[in-house]
């Protein structure tokens, strides 16, 4: 049973651990968009954005075991694909945002194709902090299965109970 306190402590640490995940990954992600609209000036756009997402995939992967979420050493294979995996769902993401802004918009300034790109990085970014704390640098499969148990839905009230709970208290709204 979690206690007030271990829950607090718990928050603390998820925050703490975003704070961390939006400097490096956001220092990454930043330094990728830049890298993304230079190589774009070579190669067609969404080439460029596949090699930079797998370049910055791998040090963010690092940054993230070491830094992040307090692993204290390098990042597995195992951790890599996984990660991967997120960043690849983040990758389909900036591009079908690019693709939208051109569908919209005839012949977009580098200024807007950054904002652009930048928004929809950060919209996948806060998914992949999800898939990277609670999956795949998770300290054990048991604290992926307390998090989705505990996490609350929305404003919901998280009702804790050793008895089943009727229809008038799930119901209830505060």
């Amino acid at each position: 049973m979690r206690t007030r306190h271990s829950s607090r402590r718990s928050r603390t640490g998820a925050c703490s651990a975003f704070a961390r995940f939006v400097l490096c990954g956001g220092g990454v992600g930043l330094t990728s968009s830049f890298a993304v609209a230079a190589l774009a000036s070579w190669i067609p756009w969404i080439l460029a954005n596949a090699l930079i997402t797998a370049a910055s995939t791998l040090l963010a992967t690092e940054l993230h075991a070491r830094f992040t979420f307090g692993t204290g050493g390098r990042a597995t294979w195992r951790q890599h694909a996984q990660s991967a995996g997120s960043a690849a769902a983040a990758y389909a993401v900036t591009c079908a945002a690019i693709l939208a802004l051109h569908q919209l918009t005839a012949a977009p300034g580098a200024v807007l194709e950054q904002i652009v790109y930048l928004s929809a990085s950060a919209l996948a970014g806060a998914a992949r902090f999800a898939v990277l704390r609670l999956v795949v640098f998770a300290r054990n499969r048991s604290q992926v299965a307390a998090a989705v148990r505990t996490a609350p839905l929305g404003n919901a009230p998280v009702v804790r109970t050793g008895a089943p709970v009727g229809a008038a208290m799930l119901c209830r709204t505060a």
